[in-house]
């Protein structure tokens, strides 16, 4: 069990709770963005009106799958915060403490795990290379 307050853990989930209304709102708008640049694509005569509109979907596509991934960070710390772990790092246990939460409300691990679990990962989220 972590050594947060219930203050602390309220503080927390409202950090938490305006994350989630930021991201879903950015997700939302991305969308609508998008939609709008593919139909440029599909009507532009012209080349490179089609490819912009094409890197543009490309890159909002990008925005879209990194807000989702932090969207379920968020999702996950409320689970967390219902079963009583919150604040506890995934790998070691150990606390995290309260000022990486306020940073990072959605930390899973303290910094140095993470700092490993980034390392240790990298490259299998960069994919193969030649």
């Amino acid at each position: 069990m972590s050594d947060l307050s219930s203050e602390q853990i309220a503080t927390l989930k409202k950090i938490l709770q305006a994350r989630e209304q930021a991201l879903r709102e950015d997700i939302g708008r991305e969308l609508d963005l998008q939609e709008g640049y593919a139909e440029v694509s599909s009507e532009a005569p012209d080349t490179g009106d089609s490819s912009f509109a094409d890197l543009t979907v490309d890159l909002g596509n990008a925005e879209v799958s990194r807000d989702l991934v932090e969207l379920r960070a968020v999702q996950r710390a409320y689970v967390r915060i219902d079963k009583g772990t919150y604040g506890e790092c995934l790998n070691c246990g150990f606390d995290i403490p309260y000022e990486r939460l306020q940073v990072q409300p959605a930390a899973e691990r303290c910094e140095p795990c993470q700092s490993q679990h980034e390392k240790t990962h990298m490259d299998a989220a960069r994919g193969s290379t030649i």
